[in-house]
């Protein structure tokens, strides 16, 4: 079964995911941001804390 397929039959199943980030102090939706912020926000190096 290929990976569309799986997506597909499982669609009833599946649910939006907010993704939040912290902007000066508090967290916010990433889905609010304007075109630049968005941009950004996915130009961000994705770290782990060892």
């Amino acid at each position: 079964m290929s990976k569309n397929e799986i997506l597909v039959n499982l669609k009833d199943k599946r649910q939006k995911c907010i993704v939040y980030t912290r902007v000066m102090g508090y967290h916010r939706p990433v889905e609010s941001f304007n075109i630049g912020k968005t941009g950004e926000h996915r130009q961000r190096k994705q770290f782990t804390q060892c």
